[in-house]
């Protein structure tokens, strides 16, 4: 009888013993392949000064470059700027004709906002009017040939002379 509790002693040791190898092991290898790689460097990189790429985040106050005007706080609080682009968005008098060059056509919007109402379509390869932009730049003000006026999205037309 002790030869087989020493047996199953000896046993359930060396499982303890490969177990508790294996897991650390494991630990090491996952915290050995987690670090992180250093930062790739490419050549039109501005070089980083190593305080600088150690913090993480950037500080709020100004360079020591700047000038002592920008440095100190306005008398005057500053106006909010609403991330909205149908805040008031007025058309230019600067008219320029222009042809959809987005595959699949675009949505005409009755406002400057991806949630005002639809009015219809300008298919591509159509020719627009541009009457103007959004203050934000993300959204044009157009009129087709039929005279229909709506809000386009930026960026999906090309000027046409």
């Amino acid at each position: 009888m002790a030869g087989v509790a020493k047996f199953f002693l000896g046993f359930v040791l060396a499982i303890a013993i490969l177990f508790f190898a294996g897991v650390t092991t494991a630990r090491y290898m996952i915290t050995r392949l987690t670090a992180p790689p250093p930062r790739p460097v490419f050549p039109n990189d501005n070089p980083i000064p190593p305080e600088a790429e150690a913090s993480p985040k950037p500080s709020a106050t100004p360079a020591p470059e700047a000038s002592s005007e920008a440095a100190a706080p306005s008398a005057s609080p500053s106006p909010s700027v609403s991330p909205s682009p149908s805040a008031s968005p007025s058309p230019s008098p600067s008219m320029a004709r222009a042809r959809v060059t987005q595959p699949i056509g675009l949505v005409l919007r009755s406002d400057a906002s991806q949630s005002s109402e639809q009015l219809g379509g300008v298919d591509f390869n159509t020719e627009v009017e541009i009457l103007g932009t959004s203050p934000d730049g993300q959204w044009q003000q157009v009129r087709t040939a039929a005279g229909q006026e709506g809000w386009i999205k930026a960026g999906n037309t090309e000027a046409i002379q």
